[in-house]
């Protein structure tokens, strides 16, 4: 199956539904990616994020290049028969979690110096090194490598990192279009990420820069980093309002909840964050209501569902009360539970937002949202 992406409703915001079909199955669009960084969403296997509905999820290059192996992976049949994943996988290209290695590494124009974090072995990590890394990983989606910086940065060096960006991916796409010359065409599609910083020409300029790679896909990148949430929105519409309407969009490392339908109405197609299987684990369950610290003693003895308005295993088997105790006796279970009701909650709040867009409706949908989660934890 070779890879397509048709946007088949947009309404007036720009928000938009769409179906993309990938070598391992369609998804649609608006989607939420969750994040499987060791090659698995932790604390839920294959099995459960199939029941879940996930039509892809992303796993990361620079853990599976230091740990297997790509290699190993590739000898193996590669990532998708590894894990024992039949749908659509993205993998990052390292680059967020090299940068983030501030006292193990040096960037340089030919790429990333840096030690593991394992065994303090030193490696490089070149535009190229990240495609070949992702050619033999398999995946349906690749990014390239982007040069990452913090917020707030000024503006020199926002500057500095956008062409070293665009240099990036200009040496990327080149490597990937090598390989397809000699290999013949991979079931893979290649992103290129727009960086910019928290700076609206410098955003517009990186767009247009990549847009004459002609690459298939663009993430905007280097937002949600701590910036306020108002201006992850300005930079990513001053991105969007650029990118080619038949191509998808992915908004990296985002969001909370209430945030979700406002990427959407800004043109985005892909997301993905951490944020549900984490707060799972510290025991912060997400719902129709807003947030529930599971942990409260108010929930002891409370009989409901986590989420009285939700259709997920969890929440028609199991009580409050129940997860508190699993919580509070450090059981792996009340983790276990715990994300598989927020994940089922994120993808569903992406069934909902594709409902809103066919209906005309996100805003209010939106409206809601922000209302239900502005009151803070129960």
């Amino acid at each position: 199956m070779n890879f397509s992406f048709e946007a088949t409703r947009t309404d007036a915001s720009g928000a938009r539904c769409g179906r993309w079909m990938t070598p391992h199955g369609a998804i649609e669009t608006p989607a939420f990616m969750p994040v499987g960084t060791q090659a698995t969403v932790k604390g839920l296997t294959q099995e459960a994020l199939e029941e879940l509905g996930a039509g892809i999820i992303l796993a990361n290059t620079y853990h599976l290049y230091l740990r297997p192996g790509h290699e190993l992976v590739r000898r193996l049949g590669g990532l998708h028969r590894f894990m024992s994943w039949p749908r659509a996988i993205l993998t990052d290209s390292g680059g967020y979690q090299v940068f983030s290695l501030s006292k193990l590494r040096k960037i340089t124009d030919e790429g990333v110096r840096f030690r593991s974090h394992l065994d303090g072995s030193e490696h490089l990590l070149t535009p190229e090194k990240a495609a070949e890394i992702q050619l033999a990983l398999g995946s349906d989606i690749a990014m390239v490598l982007d040069e990452c910086i913090e917020t707030p940065a000024p503006r020199e060096k926002a500057e500095a990192a956008l062409k070293r960006t665009t240099e990036w991916a200009r040496r990327a796409r080149l490597y990937f279009q090598e390989c397809t010359r000699r290999n013949g065409n991979p079931s893979q599609w290649q992103f290129g990420i727009v960086q910019g910083a928290t700076f609206a020409d410098l955003r517009r300029e990186s767009a247009r820069q990549l847009l004459d790679l002609d690459f298939p896909g663009y993430a905007v990148g280097g937002l949600a980093v701590g910036e306020p949430h108002e201006m992850t929105c300005e930079m990513t519409a001053e991105v969007t309002a650029l990118l080619p309407k038949g191509r998808p969009r992915y908004l990296m490392g985002v969001g909370r909840p209430e945030q979700l339908a406002d990427y959407v109405a800004l043109g985005i197609d892909m997301m993905d964050c951490v944020l549900p299987t984490r707060a799972a684990r510290h025991a912060c369950l997400y719902t129709s209501a807003g947030r529930v610290l599971i942990k409260n003693a108010r929930y002891a003895q409370d009989q409901l569902p986590i989420d009285p308005h939700c259709s997920c295993s969890v929440c028609r088997r199991y009580s409050r009360a129940y997860l508190r105790h699993l919580f509070t006796a450090g059981e792996l279970t009340g983790a276990v539970l715990a994300t598989h009701h927020n994940v089922h909650f994120y993808l569903d709040i992406m069934r909902q937002i594709r409902k809103a867009i066919d209906f005309g409706n996100l805003a209010n949908f939106s409206s809601d949202m922000h209302a239900r989660y502005t009151a803070g934890p129960a």
